[in-house]
């Protein structure tokens, strides 16, 4: 299709383009339970990622990038909310019967509102796990003019659901029934995402991905995409929760979990290529800013095996620990009208810090409370570029979990629920990136430090009782 502007020119005079929107596009790829090397980027070696690697070199990498949680509710609800896991309303997965999460309560604001305030036509596809369909939580009472995907991330273990949500319509997938797979959801989503591109290619637009892929359960169809890995690697088959007549909410059965993970992150990558492609076809690629991120490190569930694919590369720990294998992300930007390509950042950030960037970059207005800091000028590489004291997280299972990114430092400590006097382990991360050596016992000042943090840097919820 033809680029959407009008050229005009005058004898003696320069060309001027008219028509253009100034303001970027935006696009924010969220991956689920993606480990920080499962792309090539980061340095995965056996699943191939040729898309993502490519915004890597056509856009800047970030090394040292955070998710707002080690889970998938109150990492979203962190993102949404520009609030780390100690602020943000959903602090935990704490689910609703028959269907959903706890939702965002009215008066909670999100930075999509912001931006469709600004003008912005903003539109959500894939997993939203922060409110039922009718609830405050919704969608579309969250800023979003448009939402397609899974509403409830309980539902989003099953890749062939027996429905997805339109709006506030149930739409049901034919031959998708617990007993029988026919329509592989990822791939429907996927094309509702493309089409909106298509449909607004005179912006500017906000659109939110948060794909499913790769979190369990372990299935792709029997595609190209498979192929590439069945019988390539050495297989631990896994037993779980099959399709079939008594099958409900769970993880399949998965003969080659390897094979099958790699190839659910190469049809991630796929997406993201096919995105890249749609913004192409409408001339738009130009002026659109393009993230991709995961909402936390990577999982176990279903026959995942992160030793295997070295998932969490130099780090300690996976999903559900504060340790950095818990946490730290990919987070990569393409901008090709802004950013330098090719670049890479160790300018320390997470989640909360996206929407005061973003709004910033769209010329919207702020957050009324938010504990981010924009990282435009890092991004943009202009201006000097303010630095958090720290950051922090909290999680509200296995017995409660509290950590602190501090400069160099990290500050972790476990069984926290109902007990602040619970130890506290410090770690030099230059000296130290896994995580092996407490040396709390040689920095009391550390401890003493990160205790007043974990202390005073969060509030009580009403929702998640610490």
């Amino acid at each position: 299709m033809l680029k959407r502007f009008l050229l005009i020119c005058f004898v003696g005079v320069n060309c001027l383009v008219y028509g253009q929107n100034k303001k970027p596009n935006i696009i924010f790829i969220l991956a689920d339970d993606l480990g920080y090397a499962d792309v090539g980027a980061y340095g995965q070696e056996k699943i191939l990622t040729p898309n993502i690697d490519e915004l890597a070199k056509n856009g800047k990498l970030y090394t040292d990038f955070y998710a707002g949680a080690p889970v998938c509710a109150p990492s979203r609800s962190a993102l949404m909310t520009g609030q780390h896991t100690g602020h943000t309303y959903i602090r935990g997965n704490k689910e609703i019967v028959p269907e959903g999460q706890e939702p965002l309560a009215a008066n909670i604001e999100t930075f999509v509102q912001n931006l469709k305030a600004a003008g912005y036509k903003t539109g959500a596809f894939g997993k939203w796990g922060l409110g039922m369909v009718g609830t405050t939580g919704d969608p579309l009472k969250k800023g979003f003019d448009v939402f397609y995907g899974y509403n409830c991330q309980r539902q989003s273990h099953r890749y062939y659901p027996t429905h997805l949500w339109d709006d506030e319509k149930r739409i049901e997938l034919e031959g998708n029934d617990l007993a029988h797979t026919n329509i592989y959801a990822p791939d429907l989503i996927q094309e509702k995402t493309l089409q909106f591109i298509h449909n607004n290619p005179d912006g500017p637009f906000f659109m939110y991905v948060p794909s499913v892929l790769p979190h369990a359960e372990l299935i792709v169809p029997n595609d190209d995409i498979f192929k590439m890995y069945d019988g390539k690697f050495e297989e631990k088959p896994f037993k779980g929760n099959d399709y079939g007549p008594n099958a409900g909410v769970g993880y399949t059965s998965q003969a080659k979990p390897h094979a099958t993970y790699a190839a659910m992150v190469t049809r991630l990558d796929r997406h993201v290529g096919q995105i890249v492609d749609a913004l192409k076809e409408e001339g738009i690629l130009d002026n659109t800013i393009i993230l991709f991120t995961s909402d936390n490190g990577s999982h176990r569930e279903g026959g995942a095996d992160p030793e295997f694919f070295n998932s969490s590369g130099p780090f300690r720990g996976n999903k559900r620990d504060v340790y950095e294998g818990g946490v730290r992300t990919p987070m990569i930007i393409q901008w090709p009208a802004k950013v330098k390509a090719d670049t890479r950042s160790n300018h320390i950030a997470a989640f909360w810090d996206v929407a005061p960037t973003l709004l910033q970059l769209a010329g919207a207005k702020g957050m009324k409370q938010t504990d981010g800091i924009s990282f435009a000028p890092s991004l943009l590489g202009k201006g000097k570029q303010k630095k958090h004291e720290y950051l922090y997280w909290e999680f509200h299972e296995g017995g409660g979990k509290q950590g602190l990114r501090m400069g160099d430092y990290k500050a972790i400590r476990l069984k926290a629920k109902g007990n602040p006097d619970a130890p506290i382990a410090i770690y030099h991360l230059p000296s130290d990136i896994a995580e092996k050596n407490d040396i709390a016992a040689q920095h009391p000042e550390l401890v003493k430090k990160a205790k007043k943090i974990m202390s005073e840097g969060r509030t009580e919820s009403a929702v998640f009782e610490w």
